[in-house]
């Protein structure tokens, strides 16, 4: 028994100085957040990840549309820049290359990797309808970015799943399950509101500072109840009891976007 202990203590010391010295704190929001990923190795990955991604899809010929997804991610690029200098966060903007693609696909979806790489998927427009319901989205996945939400995922998965791994070494042993892992963790070919693979803090961290991004751009808040109602009607009530899902039910959102408007409102400039 004494053995066992011995071995295993140096294990557990060894354990809670790797969560101590990942925790980080979310920009914003100031939630502490597990994150053993350095910025740069993210940044690294998430640019190669989105060429690839780019390479194997088809970019949208629809230029109205197309110059529609840029003009917004501007506007909620300009409006994060603008929030992180306020708030004296400006370094955590670092190394960001935006872009924002609209690609051919019917799935509803849309992602930001880390750097601003932001995809938008055709099959979504139909429920945004509009460039404020646009707006809804891309400031809700942009935040998610910002937040490091999928470097918090990544890095649980490294060590759930490949047993606190560092990334590099992940990469090179096991490249397949690494990517599936970054995959997951960013959403990318997963439908919006069906398997969004955010859990529900993440969602509901996203949804409120996505509303004052996209206040600061100069969209209404209000509208996200609108669009957020018109997801829940698009899943024809095949969406899982919230007790089994990984994010908010439809209506819990709805209600903690209401709560949180107040505060939005208050970065709206018409």
């Amino acid at each position: 028994m004494e053995s066992i202990r011995t071995r295993i203590l140096p294990l557990l010391i060894a354990v809670g100085a790797l969560f101590a010295a990942s925790c980080s704190t979310v920009p914003v929001t100031g939630r502490s957040q597990l994150n053993i990923i350095p910025s740069s190795t993210m940044l690294s990955m998430s640019y190669q990840q989105y060429g690839e991604f780019m390479q194997s899809h088809a970019v949208s010929r629809d230029q109205s549309k197309v110059q529609m997804v840029q003009r917004v991610g501007v506007k909620i690029k300009n409006a994060v820049e603008s929030y992180f200098k306020q708030k004296g966060l400006s370094d955590q903007l670092q190394g960001y290359k935006w872009e924002f693609n609209l690609v051919e696909s019917p799935e509803v979806n849309a992602w930001c990797m880390p750097g601003g790489k932001v995809v938008v998927y055709s099959g979504i427009l139909p429920i945004t309808r509009d460039e404020t319901g646009l707006a809804v989205v891309m400031g809700h996945e942009i935040a998610h970015a910002i937040a490091e939400h999928g470097s918090e995922r990544m890095s649980q998965g490294l060590l759930t799943q490949l047993g606190g791994m560092a990334l590099n070494e992940a990469l090179a042993s096991k490249p397949e399950q690494t990517r599936a892992l970054w995959m997951t963790a960013f959403g990318v070919g997963a439908q919006v509101g069906v398997l969004l693979p955010y859990s529900r803090l993440h969602e509901s961290e996203a949804d409120k500072l996505g509303l004052i991004f996209m206040a600061m751009a100069g969209y209404n808040p209000n509208d996200a109840v609108s669009f957020w109602q018109r997801m829940a009607a698009n899943k024809g009530g095949s969406a899982p009891p919230e007790f089994l899902s990984t994010h908010p039910s439809d209506q819990t959102r709805i209600k903690d976007l209401q709560a949180a408007m107040p505060e939005a409102m208050k970065y709206y400039k018409k």
